[in-house]
């Protein structure tokens, strides 16, 4: 535990929040820093086969040492941070045997972790807890995971006497941006089937994600002095604006939980001469997610047939359920569920509601679930993680690793 610890501690040392906007593989210099560093690591541990890429993409091997003929299988990473959140200079602190009252993250910002608003505390009272400085993220999305996969070959280089195949794992930048499997090479990973160790809460085993699409509207308007403007101006911004409401009210992010799809509103920029209007559109079942595309170009009709020629759409599929992929070989999730009760820990399989780069893997055949990595509250400054969550993910790693080769 000190050594995964102590592990962790230093990853989150790094910055490497991703950036969309730079157009880049990996898009900000630090994840290629900090891949550098694990390569290094990588190294002295006594992986093979051991490289890394130009864009960022870190890839070893943990050589067999059973005799069995058993499938290579990987566990996956990804480098980067949320641009949602500094990740610049993060100090994290170890909170001790947590008592169950209100964490001080930042007194003087008057941040404070209260389980009043983040109840899921509770269920790790009495546990160490990793926490931000109130200022920024924590990392442990995804480097909670990293710091899991590299414990794990350690232990398992440590322990020869736990038989195993095969093993890949591999590091990806850019997973925060939607770009973590862009340049993902699946031939030269070379694994019959992955887990990406990126989920939340101990326990949790995920096999289902949203199918995803990005929708741009945009609407052209026609500006006019406005004390003159009667019957002649078209004011994008009010058109804009009511295209937006004649979408459900309640299918939104803040209205849904579980299965429930929604629209999602990103960003809208304009005025009176042009609005764009930026849209995810997200469904688990890929029949409602293409009529909820199908709704976007119906509503786009609405608008130029009151204002001709105004709107103008474009729709761009993201990812797809990876549940299709994962089912023909559900014999992977059967795995992965024995190993976390083979450690004492109860699997929850639950949706995920948002991305993740196994999906696109699976869908370029690489089948790809996803286990716990025990973070929490991603993506803030309320970010925290259980030591114990983390020594259970490594646990489950190991497990899975045995399991493999001796069946």
């Amino acid at each position: 535990m000190e050594n995964l610890v102590k592990r962790f501690l230093h990853y989150v040392s790094f910055d490497t929040q991703s950036d969309e906007l730079t157009n880049l593989t990996p898009s900000t210099p630090g994840q290629m820093i900090f891949a550098q560093e694990l390569e290094k690591e990588l190294h002295r541990i006594g992986l093979t086969d051991i490289s890394l890429d130009d864009n960022g993409y870190l890839m070893a091997t943990l050589p067999a040492n059973c005799d069995n003929d058993v499938p290579t299988i990987g566990f996956i990473a990804h480098l980067d941070t949320s641009p949602d959140c500094s990740g610049h200079k993060v100090t994290p602190r170890i909170v001790e045997s947590y008592d169950g009252n209100d964490i001080v993250l930042c007194a003087d910002d008057n941040v404070v972790l209260r389980p009043s608003e983040f109840p899921e505390l509770l269920h790790y009272k009495g546990q160490d807890l990793i926490v931000t400085n109130g200022k920024t993220l924590l990392g442990a999305d995804d480097k909670a995971g990293v710091a899991e996969i590299v414990s794990a070959m350690e232990y398992l280089l440590a322990h020869p006497e736990i038989k195993h195949g095969r093993i890949r794992i591999a590091f990806t930048p850019d997973e925060e941006i939607g770009q973590g499997a862009d340049h993902f090479d699946v031939k030269k990973f070379d694994a019959s089937w992955a887990y990406t160790m990126d989920g939340g809460e101990v326990g949790e085993l995920e096999y289902e994600n949203f199918n995803a699409a990005v929708a741009r509207i945009t609407f052209k308007g026609r500006n006019v002095h406005p004390g003159y403007a009667k019957h002649k101006m078209i004011n994008s911004l009010r058109v804009a604006t009511q295209y937006a409401i004649m979408l459900p009210r309640w299918e939104t992010p803040e209205h849904t939980e579980g299965y429930e799809g929604f629209y999602h509103l990103i960003s809208c920029e304009g005025s009176v001469e042009e609005t764009t209007l930026c849209y995810i559109i997200r469904d688990h079942d890929r029949d409602r997610f293409e009529r909820r595309k199908k709704e976007f170009s119906h509503l786009v009709r609405k608008i130029n047939k009151e204002f001709p020629e105004c709107a103008s759409l474009e729709i761009k599929d993201q990812y797809y359920n990876m549940r299709e992929k994962i089912e023909p070989v559900m014999h992977i999730i059967d795995l992965a569920r024995e190993a976390m009760e083979n450690v004492g820990v109860t699997p929850v399989v639950v949706p995920v509601r948002g991305g993740t780069d196994g999906a696109r893997l699976s869908f370029e055949g690489l089948p790809c679930p996803n286990i716990f990595a025990g973070g929490i509250n991603f993506h803030g400054r309320y970010e925290f993680v259980p030591i114990p969550s983390m020594v259970k993910a490594r646990d489950v790693i190991v497990e899975i690793a045995r399991l493999v080769g001796t069946k």
